[in-house]
């Protein structure tokens, strides 16, 4: 046994293999938190391709889910991949390719040359997630999962404030178009993922400690199958995740926070960048009120984990619930408030943090229900779900505002998956 897994836990803090845990969790925080210049941009760009083009928001909708579900697509793989080949090279090759795409993307022409390289971005993107958490599963054990995903998508969270910030930036303070919001931000994940790939490794035996242990399996089959050396093929890794009833009930919860979340994401720039907005009189320019959304969201992240672990002792959808119900009243507040209230800026934060917080115990979910070494698969197929359902929202979204012109009816949209998203959860019982 190791020296580092032997030593009293008051001084596990100091051991080596401390040590190599958190550098494997800052390294995949580092490179995530470069992934969403890739994809989480879009909205900022709608007014000016909409001014090129002549499009309308309904088809922008679609734009942004030919990405969403060739994401989702791309999760059900590359989950598996990671299991196979290792999350390290896996998430590093998906920011470089993300990349080139967003690049590519930049160029568009029209309609048509837009979604294509937009929506194969969506694929490149579902390199970075699940091949991430499938590194972590690997270091850190059941105890602490709740703190680890915490922490990994308070990386995510941070990575939607950094996207937003750097298209702000883009737009308003450099005056450059809208296609550089595809050209500039991404140079930092590509960054990331080359950083990422040279400082991380892939299990603890890779650095000459012993694998872990605490595993958390929830049941018989799946900690034999753990337990065994055996390389397992993906047909087996998929009908293994496939058949736990829980796993399926949380992505279909998870479905439901997503298509919450990214109607967030993607019309709140257009909703606080609108004409209203510019004629109000809010103590704040309406292109940083935005940023409360992204930050609100880095922050609830980093508790949802922590609440999950120590008031409900890892029973996560305690923990997702209460999250969910807390975001669909928020989001409700947000709806309720005049166009140019200074408080709007509470409540748009407050709407990220409950409405994304969850992320973090749905994660942990993943190697709880079914092992570390199906953990990439699991992720995966929980992904593909969340997209799934995200993308469905978008051209319905869409669709609405162009209809009504009301802009605030996103806030309704999101209450309603917030509470769905609840509900279901409640099924997920351990």
């Amino acid at each position: 046994m190791n020296r580092a897994q032997t030593l009293p836990a008051p001084l596990a803090g100091a051991s080596p293999f401390r040590v190599a845990q958190w550098r494997m969790l800052l390294a995949a925080m580092f490179c995530y938190l470069f992934f969403y210049t890739g994809r989480q941009t879009f909205g900022f760009a709608i007014p000016g391709i909409q001014a090129e083009f002549g499009l309308s928001k309904e088809t922008l909708g679609w734009a942004s889910s030919a990405m969403l579900w060739m994401y989702a697509v791309g999760q059900a793989i590359n989950g598996n991949l990671a299991d196979k080949f290792g999350g390290r090279r896996i998430m590093s090759l998906g920011a470089v390719l993300s990349c080139g795409a967003n690049w590519v993307t930049s160029f568009a022409g029209g309609f048509g040359s837009l979604i294509l390289p937009w929506g194969i971005n969506g694929y490149f993107q579902a390199l970075g997630w699940a091949p991430g958490s499938r590194l972590l599963s690997n270091w850190w054990g059941a105890g602490e999962r709740g703190k680890v995903y915490g922490f990994y998508v308070f990386a995510a969270g941070c990575a939607s404030v950094l996207s937003y910030v750097t298209s702000v930036l883009v737009i308003d303070v450099l005056q450059l178009e809208w296609r550089w919001i595809f050209r500039l931000p991404v140079l930092l994940m590509l960054a990331g993922g080359i950083t990422f790939y040279l400082v991380a490794r892939e299990h603890p035996q890779d650095l000459g400690f012993e694998p872990l242990g605490d595993t958390g399996v929830a049941n018989a089959e799946d900690k034999a199958s753990e337990a065994g050396h055996h390389e397992e093929p993906s047909l087996q890794r998929y009908k293994a995740v496939l058949k736990n009833p829980r796993l399926l009930i949380a992505a279909v919860s998870l479905g439901f926070q997503n298509a919450a979340r990214y109607g967030l994401i993607v019309w709140v720039p257009v909703h606080f960048l609108g004409a209203d907005w510019q004629k109000g009189e809010s103590f704040v320019d309406p292109k940083w009120i935005t940023v409360a959304l992204p930050v609100g969201m880095a922050v609830g992240a980093l508790s949802n984990g922590w609440v999950s672990d120590r008031l409900f002792g890892s029973r996560r959808y305690l923990a997702i619930m209460l999250y969910m119900f807390l975001g669909a009243l928020t989001s409700l507040w947000m709806w309720s408030l005049p166009a140019h209230s200074a408080v709007g800026l509470i409540a748009l934060f407050l709407c990220g943090f409950f409405i994304y917080g969850p992320a973090s115990s749905f994660w942990a979910l993943c190697p709880d229900l079914v092992g570390a070494k199906r953990a990439g698969t699991a992720t995966g197929i929980m992904n593909f779900s969340s997209y799934l359902f995200a993308g469905l929202a978008e051209p319905m979204i869409g669709r609405m505002l162009d209809t009504t012109g009301n802009t605030s009816l996103i806030f309704i949209v999101v209450t309603t998956a917030c509470v769905c998203s609840a509900l279901v959860a409640l099924f997920v019982r351990r």
